[in-house]
């Protein structure tokens, strides 16, 4: 793609200030590639929007939060889209590609106090401590860690869970940190909490654009965001996750990454009350990523991530993104 051909791609996002900012950095990369090309971002409301009061444990159904944008670029409306990794199915829907993903923001999640409270951190909270978090994978890994919690389901934007918690009676909540570094809200972490305590979701920290797969033209102008450490660690990730059957209803995370021209993985499966928590690890050549993936999840289900399974579904459900 020639960087002086003059063009126009349509950016499709949801409306969230977050959505917004990734939407934007997009924009801003493309255009900083491509002086003449002119981006536009469409805002698009998803169901994940609408539907805020209910648990995503509860109301998950495939592409909550992605549904309507895809339909937006299957038919044309939009070129391209723009979303957290972590909220996409591992099944991409017939006529749509992924190629590119960005390069991975940190991937920690974090804990943040009531900032009447000023506890230091997760290991500083009092028996019966609520904490908030939407997230199945966050609530089984800390009632692993911290039994004696009491976990608080919330729903919404980084601002709103934030504007949440300083009018509640809440202890603190569990957000990721890349989200936070995005919208410059870094003041408000009080605690990096590190893998070993919560392993993040499937894809935290990095952005999927998706396009038709038809078109050659937006591939062409898109494929020169991709990061390809990031796009070999995610996919692998997503393999996992795929070969789990993993989804809102079953807490599963997975980490990813080349550190010494090594690919390492670590993931975990647990249990909704977090009193069963199955993790192990894996390392291997870095072409090897997604076979590593499948021997790792294969491993996590004979070492009891079958049982967990049945357990937690004892029927088939469709697949929702992990959170």
């Amino acid at each position: 793609m020639e960087r002086g051909n003059s063009a126009k791609l349509i950016v499709g996002s949801r409306g969230s200030e977050l959505a917004l900012w990734q939407a934007n950095w997009v924009k801003s990369q493309l255009e900083h590639l491509y002086p003449k090309l002119a981006v536009e971002i469409v805002v698009i409301r998803t169901k994940g929007d609408r539907i805020l009061e209910s648990p995503l444990s509860k109301i998950g159904t495939k592409g909550i939060f992605t549904r309507e944008i895809d339909e937006a670029l299957l038919d044309g409306r939009i070129d391209l889209s723009v979303h957290s990794l972590k909220d996409l199915p591992t099944l991409a829907p017939e006529g749509i590609t992924i190629p590119a993903v960005s390069e991975r923001e940190d991937i920690h999640d974090v804990f943040i106090s009531h900032p009447k409270k000023n506890y230091k951190s997760l290991a500083d909270l009092p028996e019966r401590a609520k904490v908030g978090t939407g997230s199945l994978r966050r609530k089984c890994q800390l009632l692993h860690y911290r039994p004696n919690l009491e976990i608080i389901d919330i729903r919404g934007n980084v601002p709103t869970r934030l504007q949440k918690l300083d009018g509640s009676n809440w202890d603190g909540i569990i957000l990721a940190k890349a989200g936070l570094i995005r919208l410059k809200m870094t003041d408000r972490i009080t605690q990096t909490i590190p893998t070993d305590l919560l392993l993040p979701a499937v894809g935290q920290g990095a952005l999927a654009i998706e396009v038709r797969a038809d078109d050659r033209r937006t591939t062409e102008f898109i494929t020169s965001l991709n990061h390809p450490v990031t796009s070999l660690s995610t996919s692998a990730e997503r393999t996992l996750l795929k070969h789990l059957e993993g989804g809102c209803q079953v807490p599963i995370g997975a980490y990813g990454r080349i550190e010494n021209e090594t690919f390492r993985m670590d993931a975990f499966i647990g249990s909704l009350d977090g009193k069963t928590v199955i993790r192990s690890t894996i390392h291997g050549e870095p072409p090897r990523a997604k076979p590593l993936a499948v021997t790792l999840a294969e491993t996590l289900l004979r070492g009891g991530g079958i049982k967990l399974l049945r357990e937690i579904r004892p029927f088939s459900l469709t697949e929702v993104p992990a959170v």
